[in-house]
């Protein structure tokens, strides 16, 4: 089954299969069935069992799924563990704290440079990777294959990196500018904005008070 058939919202989920999964297999689990991972993760059963079924199942009926086998099947069509050359393009807060978070080179996303437009930001050292002027990124591009572009600039500059970005080669960006970007079809663009969880965690906050 191609993927494009498969909707987004499935997608979306698969992480949430992974991390669990990965928690089971480290706390010894080899089997699970859907009722019990219904339960655990808060979803319906049948919806666990669709969702799986879109990409084979893997699962028996009366046995469950094996816990590692489900684990490295989800693996494989999320594609973690293949290895990913990443960019970083801004290096203020954001930035400097994705260059900092050791689990993306665990699960094969390799950071292999960051770039700057602060004069006062380059040539500085972030967790071992040396800050480049943006004026480098054509170089850079023309001796590295790079798979995944992260925009951390100010939203004003957001489109334009990104823009910049798909013409030098990127395959994919993740883009945590205020704004979302838009990318030519073929080139895999997620728009993260920090400030939507804190949206629907305050609704949630204010739906609680007043049933209280």
């Amino acid at each position: 089954m191609q993927d494009n058939k498969i909707s987004d919202a499935v997608i979306r989920r698969l992480p949430k299969y992974y991390r669990y999964l990965s928690e089971l297999e480290a706390a010894g689990v080899e089997r699970i069935s859907s009722s019990r991972m219904s339960k655990e993760m808060n979803l319906n059963a049948s919806q666990i069992r669709r969702d799986l079924n879109c990409f084979g199942g893997f699962g028996q009926q009366g046995y469950g799924y094996q816990v590692l086998r489900l684990k490295q099947e989800i693996m494989k069509i999320l594609g973690i563990g293949n290895a990913y050359k990443v960019i970083v393009v801004g290096a203020g807060n954001i930035g400097q704290a994705l260059l900092k978070y050791k689990n993306f080179t665990n699960e094969g996303y390799n950071i292999v440079a960051v770039f700057d437009a602060d004069e006062k930001m380059i040539g500085k050292n972030i967790n071992g990777i040396t800050v480049r002027p943006m004026s480098a990124l054509p170089e850079f591009f023309a001796v590295n294959m790079i798979d995944i572009g992260i925009i951390a600039v100010p939203k004003p500059y957001a489109q334009k990196t990104a823009d910049e970005l798909v013409v030098l080669g990127v395959r994919a960006i993740w883009n945590f500018a205020p704004l979302d970007v838009e990318v030519r079809r073929g080139i895999s663009v997620e728009n993260v904005h920090l400030s939507d969880s804190l949206y629907v965690l305050s609704y949630h906050m204010r739906e609680n008070d007043e049933n209280h």
